[in-house]
C-alpha cells in the first residue's frame, strides 16, 4: 500500500523533484547546443534557440490536456503518463537526423514533463492556499532551482566523456526514479468529492470561469512578460557567454551562480512572505525589475557587451529581482481557483507560456553580438508588467462613498 510522506520536508522534496525534471532537461542541454545543432545539420545559432524555446511551447501546451484529466481520475495516474511520453520523446531525440526530428521531439518533451510541473502545483494548491501556498512554493523552487545550478555542468561532463546523447540518457534515468519514489509515497490528493467528469465543456466552463477571477488574469500575464523575458537569457545564455565573451569552459559555472542568486531570493521569500504577503513582494520585486534593467539601458545604450564582472553583476541583481517573483506570481494567480486546481494550473501556465515563447523568439533574434536587447526586452516586460499591476490595484481599491449633504 502507498504511504503517506512522513514529512513536509519530504513533501517539498517530491514536488520539487517532479518539477526539477524540467530543469535538466532544459539546462543540462544548454552546453550541448552547438554540438546537437551541427549533428541534425545546422549551426544557425537561432536554431539553437529553438530547442529551448520549442521545449517551453510544450511545456505551457501541455497542461490543457493533462489538466482536465487529472481533474476526473486523479493527479497521480497523470503523473505517470507524462513519464510515459517522456521516454518515448527522449528516445526520439536521441535518433533524430534532422533539426525537424529534433525540435518535434523537444515540442513532446515539453508536452510529456508539463504533466509532472502541473500536477506538483495542483498537488501543493490541494494541500495548501494563500500565504502558506506562497511558502510551499518558495521552498519547492528552491530545491527545483538546485538542477540548474548542477546541470549545465553535469550536462558538460556527460557531453566530454559520453557525448549527447548521453545526455538524454541521464534524462530518462532520472525520471524513472522519481516516478518510483512518487508511486511509493506519494497518496493522492484531488478528493473524490472534488473530481469531475471529463468533457470537451470542462474547457468552456474552466475558461469562463477563470476569466471572472480578475487576480487569476492579472496574475497570469504578469507572469508570462516575466517569463518571456526571463526565456530570452535561457535560450541565449550559452550563445552569450561561449561565443560573445569567449568562456566556453566556464559557462557551467556562471551559469550556476546565476542560478544560485535565483535560489537564494526564493529562499528568503519562503520566509518573506508570511510577513509582507505575496503582493507586497511582488510590487516590491517588479519596481527593482524595472529599475536595473533602466540603469543597464541607460548606461550601455551605445551597444556593445561591458566588461564581464559588469554584465554579471546587471545579471545577479536582475535575477534576485526574479526569484521574488515566479512563486509568488503562481500562487496569487492560483490563490482564488483552488476548486478547479488541475485545470486552472493547466490554463494559466498555458496562457502564461504562450505569451513567453513568441516574445522569447522575437527579443532572442537581436542577440546577436550584444546582451543590450536582452535588457531592452528586460525593460520593456517589466513596464508592461508594472502597468498592469497598477491596474489591478486600480481596480481593488475600495470606492469611497459620497454622503450627501
Amino acid at each position: 500500500m502507498t504511504q503517506k510522506p512522513r514529512s513536509q520536508l519530504e513533501f517539498v522534496a517530491l514536488m520539487a523533484a517532479l518539477m526539477s525534471i524540467v530543469a535538466l532537461s532544459l539546462d543540462a542541454l544548454l552546453p550541448a547546443l552547438d554540438i546537437i545543432g551541427l549533428a541534425v545539420g545546422t549551426s544557425n545559432p537561432s536554431d539553437y534557440q529553438l530547442l529551448i524555446t520549442l521545449f517551453f511551447l510544450g511545456v505551457g501546451t501541455g497542461p490543457l490536456i493533462f489538466g482536465p484529466i487529472a481533474d476526473s481520475i486523479g493527479r497521480k495516474p497523470v503523473v505517470y503518463m507524462g513519464f510515459a511520453l517522456f521516454v518515448g520523446a527522449s528516445m526520439l531525440c536521441v535518433f533524430a537526423q534532422s533539426l525537424e526530428v529534433m525540435v518535434l521531439g523537444r515540442i513532446l518533451q515539453g508536452i510529456s514533463l508539463s504533466a509532472p510541473r502541473t500536477m506538483s502545483v495542483a498537488m501543493i494548491r490541494d494541500v495548501y492556499s494563500g500565504d502558506y501556498m506562497a511558502r510551499i512554493m518558495s521552498f519547492v523552487t528552491v530545491v527545483f532551482i538546485l538542477v540548474p545550478i548542477i546541470a549545465p555542468a553535469m550536462g558538460k561532463a556527460i557531453l566530454d566523456f559520453f557525448g549527447w546523447k548521453a545526455i538524454f540518457h541521464i534524462q530518462v534515468v532520472f525520471a524513472i526514479l522519481v516516478t518510483i519514489w512518487f508511486w511509493r509515497r506519494q497518496p493522492e490528493t484531488l478528493a473524490e468529492e472534488n473530481k469531475t467528469s471529463f468533457r470537451f465543456k470542462v474547457f468552456v466552463d474552466g475558461y469562463k470561469e477563470l476569466l471572472n477571477y480578475r487576480q487569476t488574469v492579472v496574475f497570469t500575464l504578469i507572469w508570462g512578460f516575466v517569463t518571456g523575458s526571463f526565456l530570452v537569457y535561457l535560450s541565449t545564455a550559452q550563445q552569450i557567454f561561449q561565443e560573445q565573451y569567449e568562456l566556453k569552459e566556464a559557462f557551467p559555472y556562471i551559469f550556476a551562480a546565476l542560478a544560485l542568486t535565483i535560489g537564494t531570493s526564493t529562499l528568503l521569500n519562503g520566509t518573506l512572505v508570511l510577513r509582507f504577503g505575496m503582493l507586497k513582494l511582488v510590487t516590491v520585486s517588479l519596481i527593482a525589475y524595472v529599475l536595473i534593467s533602466l540603469a543597464y539601458v541607460l548606461l550601455f545604450f551605445q551597444g556593445g557587451n561591458p566588461p564581464f564582472w559588469v554584465l554579471l553583476t546587471f545579471f545577479s541583481l536582475q535575477f534576485f529581482a526574479v526569484g521574488f517573483l515566479f512563486g509568488n506570481l503562481r500562487a496569487l494567480a492560483m490563490e482564488p481557483v483552488g476548486h478547479i486546481a488541475g485545470i486552472a494550473a493547466a490554463m494559466t501556465g498555458c496562457a502564461a507560456t504562450l505569451m513567453a515563447v513568441p516574445i522569447s523568439a522575437y527579443i532572442g533574434k537581436f542577440v546577436t553580438n550584444t546582451v543590450y536587447p536582452m535588457f531592452m526586452g528586460f525593460l520593456i516586460c517589466g513596464l508592461l508588467a508594472c502597468a498592469i499591476l497598477a491596474y489591478y490595484y486600480r481596480l481593488s481599491k475600495p470606492r469611497r462613498k459620497i454622503s450627501k449633504a
